[in-house]
């Protein structure tokens, strides 16, 4: 079935909300849906404020497309190799293999019919364009709708150059602005040859119109006109249409400017250093001193907010401030112009540093919900904070504490792959900063554990080893631990359990020693307990996961605590208990999925589907396994190629084949497979357990060549582990 996005409807990733009305462009917006139609690449071009990218989302809203509208905004990627990241995330995948973002894209996008929305990429047109044309080339139902200042210049591309609004439009635009700055306003007979002089010389460039109106609080429309017509005599001698229209933007930006008291002026230049949004906590401390006090950046952010200048959005992650592009890249002329470009840099580095060392801290709490919605939110600001970091001289090792502190970003919010680039870029050793080898050794226990996370064993196994020699000969007890744990983590995936058992049981011994207590510690526990169970000690492992348990409870960690339930769950579903089983495994897979842990959700699923098949219901059992499959490639090697973790999933496949026949089996499975992940999701949690069958014996059964407590599901939070919180 097709669908359609209906106009109040938000984009999925579109950071432009419409938070008041849509004027106008009633005819642009159905040739441009026309044009969406017929042509798979659409451009929107124009100049800086005319409304090309609220147009283009207005019109993708009117899209059909079978499988939705994605919004992937670029004004705020300056790295061009972290495009196809951008995209990666637009499209809401979460990809834990070490396969580059592009591929993971093409592969995502191959068979479905979706609208792709570029917007801001003209400072990137060099990567976007062959970026366009691969995705087309290989998504035949692919449409792109592209929103810049200028062509992409690819085969096929089709032009929609949009114009200012009309006459009429730009009047009713500044109407209803206007009433919004200042209560009662309204557009008569009084007033009226004014407005509309006002934006015939604003050339009807819906950005500069808002802006006008925005200063009617202090100024009437006839005093707006003439100061106006007193900044364009200066540029264009009098001469009326002497400007094209990007000057006609700049002139009623910098009139704007010049309108503003010094203070506002300041701030709205020191506000330019922020990449996207921003919050209140961010601004005081970054703008205030010279001139704006930290009590008066509130006030000033207010007054900068009824004129237009910035705008406010309400997010998941609490009430966030924006500046548009046109309006930073003025702000940040005169930041360069002003001599202070660098020091505000530095002093947002700064800041993200800190937040991102208190969001590692937090993350060990009942607050982790809320340090997944900041972190999402602030990602635009940590990247160019990590970039920063990485281009100045003698900076590196903060970019190293930074890119190892934000490891509950990679590996616990669905990011190993950004993760990875960061680290890789910056682990190399530094001429001049081994004064900060720790930071390095942090950064290289992280690496190994997204590295361990993406099976790329190899390199993980590299690193940690670096890692673990360099903590021994420096004394660093801290980094030695991490090392290794996370050595101890890669043996128990590769299904070496004695040396992992050993590697984890030593690594808790230093965590001990050391007084070192968060998620990462824990999940050695469970990772231990893991070990445990595949070597036959259940009781050893269920131990140790109820002694989780216990200090979860007690410090209000959700996450790592799912992954003691989910070995609660195994032992329950040997024991012959698979309703027990099915109400702990419910619990890790609602966490996981709202954390977009996509390992955690497939191994869950996996043990769903035993479990199911457990309760006589092999149809149903066989749905999930395919589901499964289908999430499998976006984790690694299925079931990490693990005989033990294998095990039990070839049990509920031959149980579901002998009950069903090959054929039916092959069918659920195909079924499952066609499921998105968000529907299996759904399916596996919303099962009627009560119109379950009577429960039939599964893991009591002998197993070739293993005893009734060596069989181990083919979920386990082991690998996991390493995902979690700390």
């Amino acid at each position: 079935m097709r669908r359609s996005t209906r106009h109040g409807d938000a984009i999925p990733g579109d950071p432009h909300p419409e938070l008041n009305a849509f004027v106008g462009r009633s005819a642009e917006l159905a040739e441009l849906t026309g044009a969406l139609g017929v042509s798979r690449l659409v451009t929107v071009t124009g100049v800086g404020g005319v409304g090309k990218s609220r147009f283009a989302a207005r019109a993708a809203a009117r899209a059909h497309t079978g499988d939705g509208v994605r919004w992937v905004d670029l004004a705020p990627v300056r790295d061009p190799d972290l495009v196809d990241h951008a995209v990666v995330e637009a499209l809401g995948l979460t990809d834990h293999t070490s396969r580059p973002p592009r591929e993971v894209v093409l592969g995502h996008l191959a068979g479905r019919e979706l609208l792709l929305v570029l917007d801001g990429f003209e400072h990137l047109v060099e990567v976007c364009a062959p970026l366009v044309g691969e995705l087309l080339r290989a998504a035949p139902g692919l449409r792109v709708l592209a929103v810049g200042r200028r062509p992409l210049d690819v085969r096929g591309e089709r032009l929609f150059p949009l114009p200012p609004l009309t006459d009429e439009e730009a009047v009713e635009l500044f109407a209803d602005r206007a009433a919004a700055a200042v209560r009662g306003f309204a557009v008569d007979d009084g007033n009226r040859r004014d407005v509309l002089e006002l934006c015939r010389r604003l050339d009807g460039i819906p950005l500069a119109v808002e802006l006008a109106a925005g200063r009617l609080r202090a100024l009437a429309p006839a005093q707006l006109l003439s100061r106006l017509d007193d900044r364009f005599r200066l540029l264009t001698g009098g001469v009326r249409d002497a400007l094209p229209r990007h000057r006609t933007l700049r002139t009623a930006i910098g009139w704007s400017h010049e309108l503003c008291t010094p203070r506002e002026r300041l701030l709205w230049a020191r506000l330019s250093v922020f990449a996207g949004q921003f919050d209140l906590e961010a601004a005081e401390y970054l703008c205030a001193g010279d001139g704006v006090g930290a009590d008066e950046v509130l006030d000033v952010l207010g007054e900068l907010l009824a004129q237009s200048v910035i705008t406010r959005e309400e997010t998941p992650a609490g009430v966030r401030y924006r500046m548009l592009d046109t309006v930073r890249e003025y702000g940040a002329e005169w930041l360069e112009a002003a001599g202070d470009g660098a020091r505000l840099r530095r002093r947002h580095r700064d800041w993200y540093l800190g937040l991102a060392t208190w969001c590692e801290l937090e993350w060990f709490s009942p607050r982790q919900r809320e340090i997944a919605a900041r972190v999402e939110a602030e990602l635009p600001n940590l990247r160019r904070a990590l970039e920063y970091c990485l281009v100045e001289p003698g900076e590196t090792y903060l970019g190293q504490y930074l890119a190892g502190s934000l490891w509950f970003c990679w590996v616990g919010c669905g990011r190993l792959s950004e993760g990875r680039y960061w680290l890789d870029r910056c682990v190399e050793p530094c001429p001049g900063e081994a004064a900060h080898e720790r930071s390095r050794l942090k950064a290289l226990w992280v690496l190994g554990h997204v590295a361990t996370l993406q099976g790329d064993r190899v390199r993980a196994l590299a690193v940690l080893h670096e890692c673990r020699e360099a903590a021994e000969r420096t004394g660093d007890a801290t980094a030695a631990a991490y090392a290794e744990h996370r050595t101890g983590c890669l043996a128990l995936v590769t299904d070496d359990m004695p040396r992992a058992e050993t590697l984890l049981a030593s690594a808790l011994a230093r965590y001990r020693e050391i007084g070192e207590l968060n998620g990462n510690v824990l999940m050695a526990q469970v990772e231990l307990a893991m070990a445990l169970a595949f070597q036959g000690d259940l009781p050893g492992a269920v131990r140790l996961c109820e002694d989780v348990r216990r200090v979860c409870e007690d410090h209000g960690e959700r996450w790592v605590l799912t992954y003691a339930l989910y070995v609660l769950a195994y032992e329950a579903w040997t024991d012959g208990d698979p309703a027990r089983a099915r109400e702990l495994l419910e619990e890790c897979l609602a966490v996981g999925h709202a954390f977009r842990d996509l390992l955690g959700t497939v191994l869950t699923i996996e043990l769903l589907a035993v479990v199911t098949a457990a309760e006589g219901d092999p149809a149903e059992a066989s749905v999930l396994q395919g589901a499964a499959a289908g999430m499998w490639p976006s984790v690694g090697l299925p079931l990490f190629g693990s005989v033990h973790y294998g095990r039990p999933h070839e049990l509920c496949e031959a149980t579901a084949r002998e009950r069903l026949g090959d054929a039916r089996y092959e069918e659920c499975v195909r079924a499952g497979a066609r499921l998105g992940r968000d529907a299996a999701v759904e399916r596996a949690l919303r099962r009627d357990r009560a119109a379950a069958a009577p429960t039939l014996p599964a893991a009591r059964e002998p197993h070739p060549g293993a005893g009734p407590q060596t069989r181990q599901p083919a979920v386990s939070p082991a690998r996991k582990g390493g995902e979690t919180t700390g």
